[in-house]
């Protein structure tokens, strides 16, 4: 299997991190957005990351979808027991639109204190799941928790200062405890940016 992936994008972290836990011997192969491979783009031509390639020539390009195939064939931490739908799309649709608008407001030509404010409301909910249960659907991390993880991360480092004053003490202790896992270190290995001819990088 052959993933072509992006070191910081939210969408390919989750992804690796699936892959990495469900055991699957993958090949790395690390792009730069501002000079795609021409192979990723003819199997996959909507040009985002990730795109996972099977050995049966079917290829997998969204990473939920990356996901949940790896976690099908095994899953040894019982991720799909929290595969939380809901909250999954809560955070791909209404609050990744605003922490885009926060961390790219020129681009949008947006005010980001209005979409901050807004995304922050949205992790509201997610702080008052972690007054009962340790991860978001249970004691332990789960397909809910990796999947939206990275961009809780990415919008905790557009303002680091500010955020560490919001009231969401257990968001954050959360937050915490996935980046200091082993998983998120495995997941986030640099490498260079990969070109044809080089030799293969197995993910982790």
């Amino acid at each position: 299997m052959i993933l072509y992936s992006f070191r910081r994008c939210p969408y390919a972290m989750r992804a690796r991190m699936a892959l990495l836990v469900s055991g699957k011997r993958v090949e790395l192969r690390e792009i730069m957005l501002r000079d795609k491979p021409a192979d990723m783009l003819a199997r996959s031509p909507k040009g985002t990351v990730p795109v996972l390639l099977l050995p049966d020539g079917r290829v997998i390009d969204q990473s939920i979808a990356i996901m949940r195939w790896a976690l099908a064939d095994h899953d040894p931490e019982q991720w799909l027991a929290g595969d939380d739908e809901r909250l999954i799309a809560n955070n791909d649709g209404p609050f990744k639109h605003h922490l885009d608008r926060t961390k790219y407001a020129s681009r949008h030509g947006a005010d980001p204190i209005t979409h901050r404010d807004a995304a922050v409301a949205l992790l509201e909910p997610l702080e008052r799941r972690l007054e009962a249960t340790a991860q978001l659907c249970g004691a332990t991390r789960s397909l809910a928790d990796m999947a939206i993880f990275p961009f809780v991360r990415q919008f905790a480092a557009t303002e680091p200062a500010w955020f560490a004053e919001q009231r969401l003490p257990r968001l954050r202790a959360w937050l915490e405890g996935h980046l200091a896992s082993e998983l998120f270190a495995r997941a986030m290995i640099r490498h260079e940016p990969w070109h044809d001819g080089d030799l293969p990088i197995l993910l982790g």
